[in-house]
């Protein structure tokens, strides 16, 4: 089964329909880095990531990975690590996983510009956490009731279409 985004509040699985955001300047088929758009298309979905201090780790199928202090989400175009998980280093632009604030508590990377990525063309885009439903950098954000039971419905290999 795949996970359909719609538009920039509904995102549908199976029999359910999710109140979610997307990126702030809406959806697009030409991403580039920092545009604060949500890319479109038919993409893979990544490991679950959680905060294990924060939060328990959720009922799911999909593998699940223990956020530490030292994880980041490279977006430095010019690394080679750029849209993969790194471990922090001061010389790397990154995204910063282990958070003060709730959003990745729980987050799942959508594998857009993922097997070779392409220099400017986005990076670190995931379905994470929203308690306002104010609009991403980029991402698919769901409330933590509705990534809960998402989590619980998808299998390694489901997909989601961004439209």
């Amino acid at each position: 089964m795949t996970i359909i985004v719609k538009n920039k509040q509904s995102l549908f699985f199976d029999d359910f329909n999710f109140k979610c955001c997307i990126g702030k300047k809406g959806l697009t088929r030409n991403k580039i880095e920092g545009d604060k758009k949500t890319p479109k298309g038919f993409y893979s979905l990544g490991n679950l990531y959680y905060r294990g201090d924060k939060v328990k780790k959720p009922k799911t199928l999909l593998k699940c990975i223990r956020i530490k202090k030292n994880m980041g989400w490279c977006n430095d175009i010019n690394n080679k690590f750029y849209n993969k998980e790194i471990k922090l280093k001061k010389k790397v632009k990154y995204e910063k996983l282990f958070r003060n604030d709730y959003k990745y508590d729980y987050l799942i990377p959508i594998k857009y510009n993922w097997r070779k990525p392409k220099k400017n063309k986005g990076s670190a885009i995931f379905i994470h956490l929203t308690k306002n439903y104010n609009p991403t950098a980029g991402c698919v954000a769901l409330s933590m009731k509705d990534f809960l039971i998402l989590v619980k419905l998808i299998k390694r290999n489901t997909k989601i279409k961004i439209i």
